[in-house]
C-alpha cells in the first residue's frame, strides 16, 4: 500500500498525473508499475537488438525431403489421439490496410474534373489499375454490383470509369459494405461453386483438416469485442456444413485482447498524451498482449496462424506441413521429456550429459556456453533443467521473396547468449552498416506459421509470460487527429514474448503462405477459383 503511495506520488510530481487521472488507469486495470515503466522507456529509447548472422539452411533453419515431412505427419496422426489440439488465429485487426490505396483515391479523386485515367497518371498510383483489371474475379463482385445497379438506376448509361468509381465508393462506405472498418476475418476472400467464403469459414475447415484429434477440432479466435457478432453470425451458418464435409466436431471460443495490456501514448516531449477531454490516450499494446490470451488456452498442441493466410486449393498439401511440424514438435518435446524425468529420477550421470548438449545444441538450437564443461555434475544438470524445461515451438520459414515482416535470425543478448528469434527490421539499427547488410541477407521470411507446446513434461501449463524478453518492445509514432504522439507496443507475439521459448525453425514451401495484405492479394492464384480441382 505504501509502495502504491509512493509510485502515485513520483507519477504525480513527474509526469502532472492528477487523480482523474489514476482513476482512469485504475479503471482500465492497469498498475502504476507499468504506466512508470512505459514513460520511463519513452525518455531512455529502447536498445537495437543485435542479430549476429542471419538463420539459413543447415544453420538454424531444418530442411525436409517431402517424404521425411510425410513420416512426421503420419507419426503426428498415430500420437494425436491422446491430446488435445487447438488452432489459435489473431482475428480482431479491421481491414483498413487492405483497402488503403483504395480509401486514398476516394479521398484524393477530383470526381467532377478528372477521370480515374487521369488520377493513376497524376498519382502515379500501381494499385488501382491492377484493382479495376481484375475487378469482375473478386468474390465480393457480383453482390456490390448488384447493389449499385439498385441504387443508380442509371447503371447500364454510365461511363466505365464512372460504374468503377461508384462500385468503390459504395465498398467502403460506412452506410453500405463498409469493408475497410470490418475485420478482415468476415470479409469475402473465396468464391466457390455454391457459396463464397470467408477466412473465418476457411480456418474452420483447415482446423478440421490438421488440428483435429478424436473427431474433434478447437478453433480459438482473439477478435474485438464489438465484431463478435460477425464472427458468430458466420460461423452459424457455415459450422454444420464445415462438420458434416469433415466429420468433425469443431468447438469455437473467443476472447479479446485485456484492456490492462494497453499502453500509455505521449506527446514528442514524452509527457502523457491527452485528448480533447483532458484525458489520457491509451493504445492497445499490439499482438504482443495475446500472449495472456495464449497462456489462457489449455491444449497439448497449439497451431498459431494468421486470418488472412488462407487459400482456396492445396488443403490437402497445407495439411501435410502443418503436420509435419507437429510431428517434429512431439518427437523433440518427447526427448525433452525423458531427460527432465531421468533428471528427478537421478538417473543422469557425467557420461549423459555429453550427449544430452549434443541434442540441446544441434536439435534445439540451444547456446551452451564454452567453460560448460568445468561445471559440477550438480551445475551442469541446473543448466540442462533450466534450458529444457520451456514452451516450445516449431515454425515453419519460407524463402524470402520480399515480403515485408519477420525472418528468423541469430541473436546475441547483452549477456552474450546467442539464440533463434523471428526479428522485425525496426528492432534492428539499421544505421549501422554491419547490422544493416546482416538483416539484408536474410534467405527466410516468417509467415507465422507456428506449432506449440506449452505444458512441461509434469502435465502442467506453463505461465507463458515468464518467457517474455522484455526489452523487446517497439515504440512508434502515430497521430491522434493531426497531432503527433508516440506509442509503445508490447514484445510481438512470436518475437519477444516467445523469446526464451525453446525455437526451431523448419523451411516450408511457398504455397503454405498466402496472406491477403491488400486487396490485391485476392486476385492471386491461391486465392481464386480451380475447380476442376
Amino acid at each position: 500500500m505504501e509502495e502504491n503511495y509512493t509510485r502515485k506520488e513520483s507519477l504525480a510530481k513527474n509526469y502532472g498525473l492528477s487523480e482523474a487521472d489514476f482513476e482512469q488507469i485504475k479503471a482500465k486495470g492497469i498498475s502504476l508499475d507499468k504506466i512508470e515503466t512505459e514513460l520511463l522507456l519513452f525518455k531512455s529509447g529502447i536498445s537495437k537488438i543485435y542479430i549476429e548472422r542471419p538463420a539459413t539452411l543447415g544453420d538454424g533453419i531444418v530442411k525436409l525431403t517431402t517424404e521425411q515431412f510425410q513420416s512426421y505427419a503420419h507419426s503426428f496422426d498415430a500420437n494425436k489421439t491422446a491430446l488435445k489440439l487447438k488452432k489459435f488465429v489473431p482475428a480482431s485487426g479491421a481491414a483498413s490496410r487492405m483497402f488503403k490505396f483504395l480509401n486514398e483515391f476516394l479521398n484524393d479523386f477530383d470526381h467532377e474534373n478528372e477521370t480515374i485515367n487521369a488520377y493513376i497518371n497524376r498519382k502515379k498510383d500501381k494499385n488501382l489499375p491492377i484493382f479495376l483489371a481484375g475487378i469482375e474475379k473478386f468474390p465480393f463482385f457480383d453482390e456490390i454490383k448488384s447493389v449499385v445497379k439498385q441504387l443508380y438506376p442509371d447503371y447500364y448509361s454510365l461511363e466505365s470509369h464512372e460504374k468503377s468509381y461508384r462500385f468503390i465508393k459504395l465498398m467502403l462506405s460506412t452506410e453500405h459494405f463498409d469493408f475497410a472498418n470490418k475485420p478482415k476475418g468476415v470479409l469475402d476472400f473465396h468464391k466457390y461453386p455454391t457459396h463464397v467464403a470467408t477466412p473465418v469459414e476457411e480456418h474452420l475447415n483447415e482446423c478440421a483438416f490438421y488440428a483435429a484429434s478424436n473427431s474433434v477440432s478447437h478453433l480459438h479466435f482473439t477478435v474485438s469485442e464489438n465484431h463478435q457478432n460477425l464472427f458468430t453470425t458466420i460461423i452459424d451458418k457455415v459450422k454444420d456444413k464445415v462438420e458434416s464435409k469433415t466429420d468433425t466436431k469443431v468447438h469455437i471460443s473467443y476472447s479479446y485482447q485485456d484492456q490492462s495490456t494497453d499502453t500509455i501514448a505521449v506527446d514528442m516531449n514524452n509527457r502523457p498524451f491527452r485528448n480533447e477531454q483532458n484525458e489520457l490516450v491509451f493504445r492497445p499494446g499490439g499482438h504482443g498482449a495475446l500472449i495472456n490470451n495464449l497462456n489462457e488456452l489449455e491444449a497439448d498442441v497449439i497451431f498459431i496462424k494468421n486470418i488472412d493466410n488462407v487459400i482456396q486449393n492445396h488443403i490437402h498439401e497445407i495439411t501435410l506441413y502443418k503436420k509435419g511440424l507437429a510431428g517434429i514438435l512431439l518427437e523433440l518435446q518427447q526427448k525433452g521429456f525423458e531427460i527432465l524425468n531421468a533428471i528427478d529420477s537421478r538417473s543422469i550421470g557425467e557420461n549423459d550429459t555429453e550427449e544430452i548438449i549434443r541434442f540441446m545444441q544441434q536439435q534445439l538450437n540451444i547456446d551452451v556456453l564454452d567453460d560448460f564443461y568445468k561445471y559440477t555434475l550438480e551445475n551442469k544438470i541446473d543448466f540442462i533443467k533450466n534450458k529444457l524445461n520451456r514452451p516450445i515451438r516449431v515454425c515453419g520459414m519460407v524463402k524470402n521473396e520480399g515480403e515485408p515482416g519477420g525472418g528468423p535470425f541469430w541473436v546475441r543478448s547483452f549477456k552474450g547468449n546467442v539464440s533463434l528469434q523471428i526479428v522485425e527490421s525496426s528492432q534492428v539499427d539499421t544505421h549501422n552498416s554491419e547490422q544493416a547488410s546482416i538483416l539484408s541477407k536474410a534467405t527466410h521470411f516468417n509467415p507465422v506459421d507456428l506449432v506449440c507446446a506449452t505444458k512441461n513434461y509434469q502435465g502442467k501449463k506453463f505461465d507463458l509470460t515468464q518467457f517474455v524478453d522484455q526489452s523487446t518492445g517497439f515504440i512508434v509514432h502515430k497521430n491522434n487527429k493531426g497531432i503527433d504522439l508516440k506509442g509503445y507496443e508490447l514484445p510481438g507475439l512470436w518475437n519477444g514474448a516467445m523469446a526464451k521459448w525453446i525455437t526451431v525453425f523448419v523451411e516450408v514451401p511457398l504455397v503454405t503462405f498466402n496472406p491477403v495484405k491488400t486487396v490485391n492479394d485476392l486476385l492471386k492464384p491461391a486465392h481464386q477459383p480451380q475447380y476442376e480441382n
